[in-house]
């Protein structure tokens, strides 16, 4: 798999709904309920955290799913993307990126959306041919103006922001010409998880998946 090819199917599931759910699942006997009500409401592209020792469980049981597309987030080693891509991920997401974590990807064949958040990483994620990345820690960096300001030199780069995005500011992060969806996790609240509210879940995924880009 070439960069290239590696960034043209992580636009195409970035581009699947607005928001990229980002989940942090403890236990993966619920994992299945939990990705079907999210792609009920209209949320097929998943992020699943490897946060957990239960995420790569998680990852499979989501992978179940009619119409769901899981990935896993927060790779931050060659062995990560490795057991990612055997778990049946189908895309992957870094927080930051390191050339070793980028040819790992490459090699297993797993669509890749590298983290950068300044305009020096954008530039040498693009050089590498990585033209869709996460933008992260997107509050913390700047938030909509450091992301608006990066994308007028650097209008190539497709971000997804996360990292303080919600309900509140999503729609801001998605006026930008450059924001191809945002990642959050309130659209998979901890308590809703663990009350197994699935209904309020999946409501949430529908007022998600009715933001436009």
């Amino acid at each position: 798999m070439t960069p290239e090819e590696s960034s043209r199917q992580a636009e195409e599931f970035c581009q699947l709904a607005a928001v990229l759910p980002v989940l942090v699942v403890d236990d993966a006997e619920i994992a299945f309920d939990l990705a079907t009500a999210l792609v009920a409401g209209g949320l097929s592209a998943l992020e699943v955290t490897l946060r957990t020792p239960a995420a790569l469980d998680v990852i499979r049981e989501m992978s179940r799913v009619d119409g769901g597309v899981v990935g896993a987030g927060t790779l931050l080693t060659v062995a990560d993307v490795i057991a990612a891509k055997e778990a049946g991920a189908l895309f992957g997401v870094t927080p930051g990126t390191t050339n070793r974590l980028l040819d790992a990807a490459l090699d297993a064949e797993l669509p890749l959306v590298p983290g950068s958040a300044t305009a020096s990483e954008a530039m040498r994620l693009l050089e590498r041919g990585f033209h869709v990345q996460k933008f992260f820690p997107a509050e913390a960096s700047g938030g909509v103006r450091a992301l608006k300001a990066i994308g007028g030199p650097i209008p190539q780069v497709r971000y997804c922001p996360t990292g303080g995005v919600n309900l509140t500011n999503a729609n801001e992060y998605l006026g930008l010409h450059n924001t191809i969806c945002v990642g959050g996790s309130w659209v998979a609240p901890k308590d809703a998880v663990l009350e197994k509210d699935w209904r309020r879940i999946e409501m949430l995924a529908r007022d998600a998946a009715s933001l436009k880009v």
